[in-house]
């Protein structure tokens, strides 16, 4: 690592005063940013939106059509079930929504969702993956940091870290109405990264989309007081840091009071929805109640995408861990997501920016063949579906499959690691070279493992 150089060396390389002190110059020579970030070969995808079904959506009533599973509704199950179970299940469940298949793809959809079986000539779905934890906050951590054991760096902030944002007003990280349980702020974690990688988060699960604001983002003093209050306050911060060393979280706060600073010029205009037409606004479902929480979300997502952020989450929040009133609690979250996710992907395509968004659909983990009462599914980390749509994976078209039931992914499989290292590439990196050294040891994403999966690229 690079010596930090003092104070004077970093005012002597100013041209602009103290508001300088947290820019891309300062991160750039303190570590928190590689020099002149670039991706190790040319990108297929320069941002990503993943749209992330908290609690487990069930595969087999989805986008996995099991007609061997409803056939032998009601039977024992043939083949071996896991040891790690929530609970107690029993006989085999067949799906009690109908499929048919949609586009010229022949994909087999679910009725559960009309809007996205009606753009599924623009998807690729993996059937085949897999996950190594079935327990709702191992399997969350595994999905978002690629260790279900341990505090490491979510895959925005290895985005943030690898390549920053595209926006000098906006953060390379953002996520929209974050979970607060299973993991919570550990999702959108930058761990051992420096702090300014951490995901931004904007509203929460617990509140609605409407809500949803980045805090104090608006008012007070006009820009030029305000200014001279930050250039004292750094002021102050860069005496602190001449006596006191390097100090990564003061560093990083220094970053984060400037980022706010700029942002309120731009982030408040991202957040206006207002702006939009009423035809997109009817496109997304915000004149619908059932659609319109998750639709201004995907909405916002879209603005954000398009000024330059790098990785934005969009949760619907946790709706999906269906043990009992399967026909009734999953029909109702299908509907609230399926327009505007459909919505988004139209939109980005309309617009040209799916030729270089990557869209990322999936949960934790899928959910069991076998029953849970007579109306409920457990969790199932061994084998569900995920799909991805734009930047550099095959349109219309389906990798790996789990087993006549649905329980174990067979053909395929693409574990999450194997998924990270392939997300990693279509952002142009290679996976086992973006690393960062903590504690004695480069770290990655992918821990030791993952395989990129080069069958869905286009």
């Amino acid at each position: 690592m690079a010596p930090l150089p003092n104070r004077r060396d970093w005012l002597a390389s100013s041209a602009c005063g103290f508001g300088w002190l947290a820019g891309k110059g300062l991160l750039a020579s303190t570590n928190s940013l590689p020099q002149n970030p670039l991706p190790h070969f040319a990108a297929k995808a320069k941002r990503i939106v993943f749209l992330f079904m908290h609690g487990g959506p069930s595969h087999m009533d989805t986008f996995d059509y099991k007609p061997r599973l409803t056939k032998d509704d009601g039977k024992p199950c043939p083949i071996p079930k896991p040891r790690v179970v929530s609970s107690e299940t029993g006989n085999l469940l067949g799906s009690p929504f109908s499929f048919s298949q949609k586009g010229k793809c022949g994909a087999w959809v679910s009725e559960l969702f009309p809007h996205i079986g009606r753009s599924v000539d623009d998807l690729c779905f993996l059937h085949g993956i897999h996950g190594s934890n079935s327990r709702h906050g191992g399997a969350l951590l595994e999905l978002h940091t690629g260790s279900d054991t341990f505090i490491r760096p979510s895959i925005g902030s290895w985005l943030s870290y690898g390549l920053g944002s595209e926006c000098n007003d906006l953060p390379a990280f953002i996520t929209l109405a974050p979970t607060l349980t299973h993991g919570g702020v550990n999702n959108q974690s930058s761990a051992f990264l420096p702090a300014v990688h951490q995901g931004v988060p904007i509203g929460s699960a617990a509140i609605p989309a409407e809500k949803a604001r980045i805090p104090f983002i608006e008012g007070g003093p006009n820009r030029k007081t305000q200014r001279a209050e930050m250039d004292l306050i750094q002021r102050l911060n860069t005496m602190h840091l001449d006596s006191s060393g390097a100090d990564s979280r003061l560093l990083a706060q220094i970053a984060s009071m400037e980022m706010a600073f700029r942002m309120q010029a731009t982030a408040p205009i991202v957040q206006n929805l207002s702006e939009e037409t009423k035809a997109t606004h009817e496109a997304y479902g915000l004149n619908n109640p059932t659609t319109q929480n998750y639709g201004k979300l995907c909405l916002m997502a879209r603005r954000f995408l398009e000024k330059g952020v790098r990785f934005v989450q969009v949760t619907h929040s946790y709706k999906w861990d269906q043990h009992g009133s399967l026909r009734a609690d999953l029909r109702k979250n299908c509907l609230e997501v399926d327009q505007p996710v459909a919505a988004l992907v139209s939109d980005l395509k309309a617009r040209g920016l799916l030729e270089d968004t990557l869209v990322w659909w999936g949960g934790e983990f899928g959910r069991t063949p076998v029953s849970q009462g007579n109306d409920g599914r457990d969790h199932n980390p061994h084998g569900f579906t995920h799909f991805l749509a734009g930047a550099g994976v095959k349109p219309g078209f389906r990798y790996g499959a789990t087993d006549d039931y649905g329980y174990y992914a067979q053909d395929g499989k693409v574990h999450f690691h194997d998924l990270h290292a392939t997300i990693l590439h279509l952002m142009g990196f290679d996976h086992t070279q973006l690393t960062y050294r903590h504690a004695g040891r480069d770290f990655r994403l992918t821990d030791v493992s993952g395989e990129v999966v080069h069958e869905i690229l286009a």
